[in-house]
This record gives C-alpha cells, sequence and structure tokens, in this order.
C-alpha cells in the first residue's frame, strides 16, 4: 500500500472510529492496495456472471455469460458485452475498486443509482475508501467482527461460509490469515 492510500485510510477511518490498520488490512487484502489498473487506468473490476443472471436472467449469453475470475482485460471484455445487454444489471453484478464493493450494494451506500456509485469510485482512491468505511459501518456484524479483530467472521461476513474451502481450491491462503498478517503489518504503522 503506498503512502498517498496509507494516509487516506486514516484520514477516513478515524473520521469514521475505525481502526485504521484493521481499514488497511481489509482493503490490502480485498485488492492489493490497488484500487485502478495500472496500465489501463481503468478501476478495478470483477464482473460476476452468477449475479448477471440474478440480476437479469433473460439477458442473451455473451462473453460475460462465460467470465471467469481472470485478468482486468478480460473482466473490461465480459463486462462491456454485458453492459450493452443491460446496463444496470452489469454494473450491479460487478464489484469494483479497492473494496470490491457489489455494484448492487449502491443504496446501502446512500447513493441514487449504481451508476453514481460507480462515478463516484473512478474519481479516486478518497471515495473507494469512503465506499468501504460505509459499507462497513452499515453492516453491524462486520463493524463488530472487524473492531473484535475476529477474521473468520469477517471473511464468513465478507466472502461467504464457502470462503476457506474456495481459498484451497484457487491454491490461496485463506482470506481470515490473511487479514490475520496483514493487521499485524499495519497495526507496527497505524494508530
Amino acid at each position: 500500500m503506498n503512502k498517498e492510500l496509507i494516509t487516506i485510510v486514516q484520514l477516513v477511518a478515524c473520521k469514521n472510529g475505525m481502526d485504521p490498520a484493521a481499514l488497511a488490512a481489509f482493503i490490502e487484502v480485498e485488492s492489493g492496495g490497488k484500487g485502478f489498473d495500472a496500465g489501463t487506468g481503468k478501476i478495478l473490476i470483477q464482473f460476476e456472471p452468477a449475479w448477471m443472471k440474478k440480476l437479469a436472467p433473460y439477458t442473451p449469453s455473451g462473453a460475460w455469460s462465460v467470465n471467469k475470475v481472470d485478468v482486468q482485460s478480460r473482466e473490461w471484455t465480459a463486462f462491456n458485452d454485458a453492459f450493452a445487454k443491460n446496463q444496470n444489471a452489469a454494473m450491479q453484478a460487478t464489484s469494483i475498486g479497492l473494496g470490491q464493493i457489489m455494484g448492487f450494494h449502491y443504496k446501502r451506500l446512500g447513493y441514487a443509482s449504481v451508476g453514481a456509485m460507480w462515478d463516484d469510485a473512478k474519481k479516486g482512491l478518497t471515495p473507494q475508501v469512503q465506499q468501504i468505511a460505509k459499507f462497513i459501518a452499515t453492516d453491524a456484524k462486520l463493524a463488530a467482527a472487524l473492531e473484535a479483530k475476529d477474521w473468520h467472521r469477517v471473511a464468513f461476513i465478507y466472502n461467504g461460509a464457502a470462503y476457506a474451502q474456495m481459498a484451497k481450491v484457487w491454491k490461496r491462503e485463506p482470506y481470515n490469515i490473511s487479514l490475520e498478517k496483514a493487521y499485524a503489518k499495519y497495526s507496527k504503522v497505524l494508530k
């Protein structure tokens, strides 16, 4: 995480009564501390075909319907195909930015539309960190788990009950362990 982002995290965390190290850990594990693609400058996304099918069940198949978690260029190809067929459903079926927050949470974050959520996130890292803080604050269980440093509970709430099994499938460290390690790192530098 670069110095600019660390400063933003500290300011937003303090403004929202959060532990800056816990917020930094959450961001690092969720997106590697990156909100934008270094090569293209576009906001980082993960398009979710399963959500597109739920939100727009009669959308014709295409590149969107075979998307897997992949490199940004393929995520954007799938997203753009879905967007051409149903703009709102495509934006709602995609997680964006530092927190990889699904677009369908736009109302929870206080936006009038999913497009407004996206537009705000595209402005920079500060609105993305603010979105994460609001997302956490509007879920009492998630906020309590993060405050208690109950990393298993945070992982369970944010990524679902199968987070540990999915880590095995993807040959990754489980989300809760990654959160614990990131918190240990940031708690030494952020107060």
